[in-house]
């Protein structure tokens, strides 16, 4: 093709990606998905309210189905201001050499594939500018880097999002030593989150994740702490006379510690499932943690004499 047609058409592709833009999280130094130039939707209430392990895509870009023949010479068609506008110096012969490569596919069976990158991965924008900005398929087939349904279930993964924990203590304020700190979250809300990653009308993935466990950290070294994990998927909140299952019962004051406190980390596990099966992946849970301070002292005794 020529070069100052293939520039004018990636120009077009960047006004126009031909459907709604995906998108998954951006959220500090965690990234999971931002889909340019994509018709993939990405749609679910684990994509959105949430916090990410930092699941990565391996591919940062791939060519996706757009436009049948039809609808693709139509798009061009639409743009002439736009071509001639990018072409100063073009002309009409020159733009109708731009449409025949469209014109030629009327009637042929097949669709142009079009690319699509992650933004959020810094690799993404460039590893775009290295495809070819359309590619014509015919169907049943897949282009060498297209988009395939194990891609689009990656895509879901890393797009899928847990709520942060939200760690409750009793004692509160502070705790005692030998005193058993019962642990649990509060605001747990959904238990089970999803999110679905599709091209709509022709492909859709979905993946799920459910809390399954807390884990505890209690901050410092077993001599002197004590750490009971019997605490279900969002750990045993504190009932007088119950049993003390989950939580840390101290064995040592804090005193002698940077700030004087422990600092306790609990993390939430949810075992990720794709569902239906659509490709035999097996993730890794995603696990999210939080902090708590938590002061230790020692309960002071006085001994009389009589």
């Amino acid at each position: 093709m020529n070069p100052l047609l293939s520039a004018a058409v990636a120009g077009l592709l960047l006004l126009d990606p031909g459907g709604p833009r995906g998108d998954g999280f951006q959220d500090g130094r965690t990234a999971g998905v931002r889909l340019e130039n994509s018709k993939i939707v990405i749609t679910g209430n684990g994509a959105r309210g949430g916090k990410g392990d930092g699941y990565q895509l391996k591919r940062p870009c791939w060519y996706e189905p757009g436009p049948d023949a039809t609808e693709m010479l139509k798009t061009q068609e639409d743009v002439r201001a736009y071509w001639f506008r990018m072409n100063p110096d073009g002309t009409e012969e020159q733009f109708q050499a731009f449409l025949k490569q469209f014109k030629d596919k009327i009637g042929q069976p097949g669709r142009w594939w079009t690319p699509a990158y992650n933004e959020a991965d810094a690799r993404g924008r460039a590893c775009w500018g290295g495809l070819d900005q359309f590619v014509w398929v015919p169907p049943g087939t897949t282009p060498p880097a297209g988009i395939t349904l194990a891609e689009l279930v990656e895509i879901a993964r890393a797009a899928l999002t847990v709520p942060e924990p939200q760690v409750r203590l009793n004692p509160d304020a502070k705790s005692y030593v030998n005193l058993p700190t019962w642990v649990w979250l509060g605001g747990v809300g959904q238990a089970t989150r999803s999110v679905t990653a599709s091209i709509p009308g022709i492909m859709s993935a979905t993946v799920t994740a459910s809390l399954q466990d807390i884990k505890i950290d209690a901050g410092t070294s077993p001599d002197r702490a004590e750490v009971r994990e019997d605490c279900g998927a969002s750990g045993r909140p504190y009932r007088k006379g119950g049993e003390f299952a989950c939580g840390v019962r101290y064995l040592r004051a804090s005193v002698d510690q940077p700030r004087e406190v422990y600092v306790l980390t609990v993390t939430t596990v949810w075992p990720v499932e794709v569902e239906d099966d659509v490709v035999p992946f097996a993730y890794d849970p995603v696990e999210v943690g939080a902090t708590r301070d938590v002061p230790v002292g020692e309960v002071q005794s006085t001994v009389r004499r009589r």
